[in-house]
C-alpha cells in the first residue's frame, strides 16, 4: 500500500511534459484543479477527462503507474462517496433504517468520486514530470511578485519542494521500519481497521526520529556548501519559455474558456455545492 503512493515521486523519461518549463506545468495544474471545482455537468467532466488523458499521454508515464497511485486514496474515496450517497436529500431509491439512498445522492457521489480521482491524477502528473529543483525555481519565479510585499518567496518555494521530495523518502522509510518490526513478530495485517491503526502507532517514533535526522543532515549539508538562496543567486539552468510552453499556455486558456462556456450555456447542470 505504501509503495503505491506516487505523489512526490519523479519519473525520469524524455517527454514533452518533462521538457516543459515548470511554470507552465504549475499554471496548467492550477487551472485544472480550479476547473474541477467549477465543472457542473457531464460535458465539463468529459472535457476534463480528455485534458487529463492528453496530459498523461504527453508525459509518457505508464498508465498502470498512474492508476497505482489511486490505491492510497481508496479509504478517503469510500468515505466521501458514502457521505454523499446516504446523506443527500432527494428522491429515495431505497431505505434501510435511518440510511436512505437517493437519486440526487447517487449523482453527487459519482461526480465527487470522479473529481477526487481527477484531482489526484492531475496533481501527480506535476510531480512525476518535474524535479524538485525545477519545482523550486518554478514556484520562485511564479510567486516572485509576492516578494515585493515582504513574502520570503524563495524560502517558501524551497520548503514546499523539499516537503514534496520527502514524501517518497518517508514512505520508503516507513516500509523499511514495518518490515523490520514484522521480522520481530509485529502484526500489521490482521484485525479490523481500528486494530490496524493502533498497530501503526509504534511506527511513529522511529519514523519521526529518522525524519528529523534526515532534515538535520540536509540542513547541515546546505550550510556546509554555503547555500544562500533568494536575491542574487545564480542558476546553472535558468528558466526559459520555448515554443511548446507558449502552445501549452494557449491550450490551457482554451480549456478554461471551454469549461466556463459549458457551465454557462450547456444544459443538464449538476451543482456540487
Amino acid at each position: 500500500m505504501l509503495r503505491d503512493i506516487t505523489l512526490g515521486q519523479y519519473y525520469p523519461v524524455d517527454s514533452v511534459l518533462h521538457r516543459m518549463d515548470p511554470r507552465t506545468k504549475l499554471f496548467g495544474t492550477l487551472v485544472y484543479i480550479v476547473t474541477l471545482f467549477i465543472a457542473d455537468s457531464v460535458w465539463a467532466y468529459g472535457l476534463a477527462a480528455l485534458f487529463l488523458a492528453a496530459a498523461i499521454r504527453l508525459s509518457r508515464v505508464p498508465v498502470k503507474f498512474m492508476v497505482r497511485g489511486l490505491k492510497s486514496i481508496v479509504i478517503l474515496l469510500l468515505i466521501s462517496v458514502s457521505f454523499n450517497l446516504f446523506l443527500t436529500p432527494g428522491t429515495p431509491i431505497f431505505k434501510i433504517g435511518f440510511l436512505q439512498m437517493t437519486w440526487e445522492g447517487l449523482e453527487f457521489a459519482a461526480f465527487m468520486a470522479v473529481r477526487l480521482i481527477f484531482l489526484v491524477l492531475g496533481s501527480t502528473i506535476l510531480t512525476l514530470t518535474t524535479t524538485p529543483n525545477q519545482l523550486t525555481d518554478g514556484l520562485e519565479k511564479s510567486l516572485g511578485f509576492m516578494g515585493k510585499i515582504g513574502v520570503p518567496v524563495h524560502e517558501v518555494s524551497m520548503m514546499m519542494s523539499i516537503a514534496l521530495r520527502f514524501i517518497p523518502i518517508l514512505i520508503e522509510e516507513t516500509d523499511k521500519i514495518m518490515k523490520a518490526q514484522m521480522a520481530r513478530g509485529a502484526d500489521f495485517e490482521s484485525g479490523n481497521l481500528i486494530q490496524r491503526a493502533k498497530a501503526m502507532v509504534p511506527l511513529l517514533v522511529p519514523l519521526f526520529i529518522s525524519a528529523f535526522r534526515r532534515a538535520t543532515d540536509l540542513a547541515m549539508a546546505m550550510e556546509a556548501r554555503c547555500y544562500r538562496g533568494g536575491e542574487g543567486r545564480t542558476k546553472m539552468k535558468p528558466l526559459k519559455y520555448h515554443y511548446q510552453d507558449r502552445l501549452a499556455y494557449a491550450i490551457t486558456w482554451g480549456y478554461l474558456i471551454a469549461i466556463i462556456v459549458i457551465g454557462r450555456f450547456v444544459p443538464f447542470k449538476l451543482w456540487i455545492f
